[in-house]
């Protein structure tokens, strides 16, 4: 990854990007790795199934919802820095919790499959240059950068993060 500084979004993903405090993707991602680290197993699978309110996910599936958008957003970023040029379907969060079964699994099986989608993840971003990083591409009729994809999914984990630390933990 190179040095990089997170750009502008429309809609909600700026709220994602907002929470990010580092200007540097591999800075980014590598102090929330030591965060995902000590995070996850603090959490107990007796917590993992609790949901704050009824109608909510259940941190199990939060996490799910995660692994679910971190794979959307890097296939996203793979697309663009290869310079696809069709329009990439969105994703509805809530059908794809629904259809999840992450209720059924082990809270343990859930956080291992994070941290290696995580990994994948890092791996991505470590093969992109600067000119990759640059490139923008269009999902679910909102146009972003390689970049900000990158920042998006570490503020996405940061936004859930705080959630489950005030309403569920």
């Amino acid at each position: 990854m190179n040095n990089t500084s997170p750009t502008n979004q429309p809609g909600y993903f700026q709220v994602y990007i907002d929470q990010v405090e580092e200007k540097n993707l591999a800075t980014a991602f590598s102090r929330q790795s030591e965060i995902i680290k000590n995070f996850l197993p603090a959490i107990s699978e007796a917590q993992s199934t609790h949901a704050y309110a009824p109608g909510k996910w259940t941190i199990k599936e939060l996490l799910q919802h995660l692994i679910d958008a971190e794979r959307v957003f890097t296939y996203r970023a793979v697309c663009f820095a290869r310079n696809e040029q069709a329009t990439l379907p969105g994703f509805d969060e809530d059908d794809y919790a629904a259809a999840s079964n992450a209720n059924a699994r082990s809270w343990e099986s859930i956080t291992a499959e994070f941290v290696a989608v995580r990994k994948s993840t890092l791996f991505l971003y470590d093969s992109f240059t600067a000119e990759m990083l640059a490139k923008v591409g269009k999902a679910s009729s909102n146009s972003y950068s390689v970049e900000a994809l990158g920042f998006i999914l570490l503020g996405h984990f940061n936004h859930h993060k705080k959630i489950i630390e005030e309403r569920y933990l």
